[in-house]
């Protein structure tokens, strides 16, 4: 049991964030700096943020949980008092369970009420692990043994991830670990779990702890880490981001700044909260500006169910603002209003991947939303350029930095690498930062000096440019990073495990086009000559037993007889990608014909440029019939696919 010191003053209460004034330029962005940041932000730890929102909104609603995604259902809801006391019980459970300042308290959980206890409780007591339950149980020990964590905090049901199975089985993997607390799910009477084993503790059990002030008397400075967060999540070895309170609270501050959310504000967050998108610009800027802030059921946005009913959603709880991932995006414009008022919805703001600008002209057209675009990294605590509400932006512009930022674009060097070149406007290099909310580094320093240039920026690894509004555009990845649902895939975890195969000469992974996730990883191989017969499915069997994470598992493995390669011999993935979304358009199309147009002439399918496929469809009676209905199908994927129809004999092409 930890002791308990003196008691500290308490910080002084300042008022909740708000917008000074709109953001329609880079110029406004510079007139907020011509104040000292430290006269803008006193604010210095997370926990301030909620002694200030709970004493400027007391009984307003801070959180509001769907256990199911129907509209008619009841929710329970938190106020930001609740939500305070809550906070604090928490932290003094996890004080009086010995967790200091330093020490690490990993989260298992999915979406709910008590995620955010967690969140905040944990960086009140110490520095809190969100963990992406999806990770296999070695890879969620590596971490948690690299933070030498503690208590863990996990989910006492199973849900679709096994999640209390899971917990059970980290507590004999990693042996810092003194104590579990349990967060029953909603649904449980209270006493039906029985009793619990010898080391678990049910998180309930705050409630004998107090509510109104830190039972440690721990004064949080700005400087204090606050958080790991683990970077990418199938790249091998983990990497944990350190995040400062500074850092956290920055990034809240300078979202509201952007982003002029209100007390009045409504929105869902449907983003998973071990990432730094659901929990810092998802949430904490959410709370500490009085917004109410909806967790769409346990599954998120997970749940088909919550994007079937989303647009009901919207309407039932009076929702001012959409957040989700271009992949989610394309999910809902497959999802018809079916007369749902929308009505309150002002604005709509997507990050994680470059949004295709198929996918913005549709939503636009169907809802009559323009999608705003943002950038944020875990190593710049989720947040580091957005387009403001009222600013229109083509797709792949993600609008200003913060103000007190920097943001500079270099050229590459020789090996690809940040240069000490500026661009002028317009033209594209590799992007960097300095900024308050830079992290800390990561918990191996050999890590962290690989994620700076020597002169102390950061290098993101994104390539854009500057267009003479000072607004940032994305082009692409310096790394061929493939980005499934928001969750990063490094090729070379699958290269690796199919480059094992003894048959397997070269192989390259990429991402194909997926209407739903965005991309799903495939990969491509040539074969030894003269080694004995292999099939494609017994190399995508071979892969997916050593690929660690489902969500990198390659859907297909193609036998190539030669790889594409360049002028110096290293594989050229762009005409690889270019093949993937030629085998995924082919085979939609297939299953068009076959299902509606048997009689007619299968369509030709070939590559129209990097992110282009081109669909001929030859003369018949049903042509324009079947070149109708692919339009239909292949239109939510995230790629240009044209359609044409090939002319009869002396009759123009028709587009």
């Amino acid at each position: 049991m930890a002791t308990t010191p003196a008691l500290q003053p308490l910080p002084p209460l300042h008022p909740p964030f708000t917008r000074s004034a709109p953001i329609r330029s880079l110029q406004d962005v510079q007139r907020l700096e011509a104040r000292p940041l430290a006269e803008a932000l006193p604010v210095q730890s997370t926990y301030e943020i909620f002694v200030n929102a709970a004493a400027a909104f007391g009984d307003k609603t801070a959180l509001t949980f769907l256990p199911t995604a129907d509209p008619a259902a009841e929710p329970l809801r938190w106020s930001h008092a609740q939500l305070l006391t809550g906070i604090r019980q928490t932290a003094n459970l996890l004080h009086h369970l010995g967790v200091g300042p330093q020490d690490a308290v990993a989260v298992l959980l999915p979406g709910c009420l008590e995620y955010h206890l967690a969140l905040w409780g944990g960086e009140a007591a110490g520095i809190v692990q969100p963990l992406n339950p999806m990770l296999t149980d070695e890879k969620i020990a590596a971490m948690m043994a690299l933070a030498r964590a503690k208590v863990l905090i996990a989910y006492g049901g199973e849900g679709d991830l096994g999640y209390w199975s899971k917990a059970l089985r980290l507590r004999a993997l990693v042996p810092t670990l003194t104590t579990m607390l349990r967060v029953a799910p909603h649904t449980e009477a209270p006493g039906a779990a029985g009793p619990l084993p010898a080391g678990v503790v049910d998180l309930a059990e705050r409630h004998q702890h107090p509510g109104d002030h830190l039972a440690s008397g721990r004064r949080i400075a700005a400087s204090d880490i606050a958080a790991y967060f683990h970077t990418g999540g199938t790249t091998g070895a983990p990497k944990l981001a350190r995040h400062s309170h500074g850092a956290q609270v920055f990034t809240a501050w300078g979202s509201v700044q952007m982003q002029g959310i209100t007390p009045e504000d409504v929105g869902i967050n449907g983003y998973p909260l071990f990432h730094v998108a659901g929990v810092l610009p998802g949430s904490l800027a959410a709370l500490s500006a009085g917004v109410e802030t909806i967790i769409p059921t346990t599954g998120l946005f997970r749940n088909r169910e919550v994007i079937a009913n989303y647009w009901r959603l919207v309407e039932r709880y009076r929702c001012t603002y959409l957040s989700a991932v271009p992949t989610v995006l394309a999910a809902l414009a497959n999802v018809p209003l079916g007369g749902a008022d929308i009505s309150t919805l002002r604005y709509c703001r997507t990050g994680a991947a470059i949004l295709a600008p198929e996918l913005a002209a549709r939503f636009e057209r169907l809802f009559g939303l323009h999608i705003h675009e943002s950038l944020g990294m875990t190593e710049m605590a989720g947040i580091s350029t957005i387009t403001p509400p009222g600013v229109s932006a083509p797709a792949g512009c993600v609008g200003w930095r913060l103000p007190y930022t920097q943001l500079r674009v270099v050229a590459l060097d020789a090996q690809g690498n940040a240069s000490d070149q500026d661009m002028p406007p317009g033209q594209p290099g590799m992007v960097l930062f300095q900024s308050p909310n830079l992290f800390s580094g990561f918990l191996d320093a050999a890590d962290t000096g690989k994620a700076f240039t020597h002169d102390g920026w950061l290098a993101t690894g994104d390539l854009g440019f500057v267009d003479e509004q000072g607004r940032l555009h994305l082009s692409g990845r310096s790394k061929d990073l493939i980005i499934r649902s928001g969750h990063n895939i490094d090729p070379k975890v699958i290269e690796d495990a199919l480059g094992a195969h003894p048959a397997v000469q070269l192989c390259a992974a990429v991402g194909a086009p997926d209407a739903y996730a965005g991309e799903l990883p495939v990969v491509y191989a040539t074969l030894v000559p003269g080694a004995p017969p292999v099939t494609e499915a017994e190399l995508l069997a071979f892969t997916a037993e050593r690929v660690d994470e489902a969500v990198a598992r390659p859907r297909w493995v193609q036998v190539l007889e030669t790889m594409p390669v360049t002028n110096v011999g290293k594989i050229y993935k762009p005409e690889l990608r270019q093949r993937a979304s030629c085998h995924t358009v082919q085979a939609l199309v297939d299953g068009v014909c076959t299902a509606e147009a048997p009689g007619q002439p299968r369509p030709q399918v070939q590559p129209e440029g990097d992110h282009a496929v081109r669909v001929t469809v030859a003369p018949g009676a049903q042509a324009d019939a079947l070149a109708a209905r692919l339009r239909e199908v292949l239109a939510p994927l995230p790629l240009t696919v044209r359609i044409t129809t090939a002319p009869a004999a002396g009759s123009p092409q028709t587009p």
